[in-house]
């Protein structure tokens, strides 16, 4: 019925596309006369911009002749010039809208555009990535284009001083993570002078792969932690109780209906709702253990609490998945880009009970100083825009929270991928012996492989199979991210076998 409909009608993103094309034609028609432009004369014109916009021009009024100049700087210096799709995902950023844009359509390049025209304001731009490594190779690569026009280009990362970030946030336009953009938020609301700030008001974002950072992570709470002045005995004391202890562990297809009163086991694991809790014979031996008449007591709320927390640690939070053990330190792997969280630690005593598991220093637990999360911070943005390859499937989520709307863009030439349907097996070996199979198979043509994994430990795996039937192949997970721009450039090589864990899954082309 809907189908029908559209049919008639048009699709919202058909309909938005075609009140669009006058200004993408307006953007064509210029294109001759910029090619006869030298580059001094491309670049004074930032300078012109500015001046129209002070005499009271909109950024809509110059928008055509902008984005012409950008296209043409595009193909001088990256020797890449945007598609007339590439225009319309570019105008549909600068509307502050969703440009779902396929696969491989140029995403990075696409911004450009309203990157630059709404730099010509002065109140600086974000462009927000999911890491480290995209938002480097992002303003050194685009940066070429916004320096060629007299812009100047700002990187935030991990480990930068006040003054670096400053300076950085200073700049026309600012690349950087999620979490790097949300901590210098939370950081600047905790100084006590204005002059010590970092960032300007929050003007306009373009948040590239925007569903995972505004859907999937939405809730994820951004938390600065001062010292606590807690002793940290207790987590160790409560993770040699826990290792006493006999687990039962109900995974996601187990029926905990019918969990037998008389269990032979001291713990639940609950590995679909994410729990661990003692059974009444491990309260038992806990009482015992601790010398306590009763568990529940107000009074033994910390021994309790740190029970838990060791309970968790050792069963929920697995090494090599959730996080890796480096240089007798606990760094966390972020479930959503597989990368290394370095100076970021569970909050709550989770860190420490990990802490006390893995047999490293138990540092002092910390004290929540203020929070926000990504759904908060970035609804404080002027004007908002982002870009994915899949964003249609949350359309309404966009809408309702953000009210953000989602245009679909066309892909330059049809698309001639084919997307096989899952495959689903009944045991995991079965599952890896058919991939190493087809993996097997594709080697043996020379066609270049990449396997996707959820975490270091299945990538691990994995290797260790390939290694056994004596195929070649390279490892890309947080362990060997120092690597990645090497492995990257090799994976779509003749013969090529990459295993990844999700630190490939988002931004990276092979």
């Amino acid at each position: 019925m809907f189908k029908f409909i559209e049919k008639i009608i048009g699709s919202y993103s058909n309909r938005e596309i075609k009140r669009i094309m006058p200004i993408v034609n307006k953007i064509e028609s210029l294109e001759s006369d910029m090619k006869k432009l030298s580059d001094a004369q491309l670049k004074a014109k930032t300078t012109e911009f500015k001046e129209k916009l002070a005499g009271g021009a909109t950024l809509d009024d110059i928008l055509p002749e902008a984005f012409a100049v950008v296209r043409e700087v595009s193909s001088r210096v990256l020797g890449m010039r945007h598609f007339n799709v590439q225009l319309i995902g570019g105008i549909v950023l600068h509307q502050g809208r969703i440009a779902e844009m396929k696969t491989g359509e140029g995403k990075t390049l696409v911004a450009t555009l309203p990157v630059y025209l709404n730099a010509l304001t002065g109140k600086g731009v974000h462009v927000v990535t999911v890491n480290d490594y995209l938002a480097k190779r992002d303003s050194e690569w685009m940066g070429k284009v916004y320096n060629f026009l007299g812009l100047s280009v700002g990187l935030i990362v991990h480990g930068l001083d006040n003054a670096q970030r400053k300076k950085a946030y200073a700049s026309d336009i600012t690349y950087g993570t999620n979490n790097e953009f949300g901590f210098d938020y939370l950081r600047d609301n905790m100084v006590i002078y204005k002059q010590d700030m970092v960032q300007r008001e929050l003007n306009y974002a373009i948040v590239d792969e925007v569903d995972s950072i505004l859907i999937d992570e939405a809730r994820t709470p951004l938390i600065i932690s001062g010292a606590g002045d807690k002793s940290t005995e207790l987590y160790s004391k409560a993770d040699s109780f826990v290792q006493r202890l006999k687990p039962v562990v109900f995974t996601e297809t187990d029926d905990k209906r019918f969990i037998d009163e008389d269990l032979d086991a001291d713990y639940i694991v609950d590995e679909k709702a994410h729990s661990v809790t003692l059974t009444e014979k491990g309260i038992k031996k806990a009482e015992s253990y601790f010398g306590l008449e009763n568990l529940s007591d107000p009074d033994n709320m910390t021994i309790s609490h740190h029970i838990n927390q060791a309970l968790k640690a050792r069963g929920l939070m697995k090494r090599d998945r959730d996080y890796i053990v480096k240089d007798d330190q606990v760094i966390i792997v972020d479930e959503f880009t597989g990368r290394l969280m370095y100076g970021r630690r569970y909050s709550d005593g989770l860190h420490q009970a990990i802490e006390a598991k893995e047999g490293v220093k138990v540092e002092r637990e910390s004290k929540t100083l203020a929070t926000i999360t990504f759904q908060n911070y970035f609804r404080m943005y002027h004007k908002l825009a982002g870009m994915t390859g899949t964003a249609l499937t949350e359309e309404q989520e966009f809408q309702t929270i953000y009210n953000l709307d989602v245009i679909e863009i066309p892909t330059n030439k049809p698309m001639i991928r084919v997307d096989y349907p899952d495959v689903v097996y009944k045991t995991e070996n079965g599952k890896f012996n058919s991939v190493i199979d087809e993996i097997v198979e594709c080697h043996k043509r020379g066609q270049p492989v990449l396997i996707g994994t959820i975490s270091i430990e299945k990538s691990e795996l994995l290797s260790d199979i390939l290694k056994k039937c004596g195929i070649p192949h390279n490892v890309l997970n947080a362990k060997h991210h120092e690597r990645e721009a090497e492995i990257v450039a090799q994976a779509g090589k003749y013969g090529a076998v990459t295993i990844a864990t999700n630190m490939a899954g988002r931004g990276t082309d092979i």
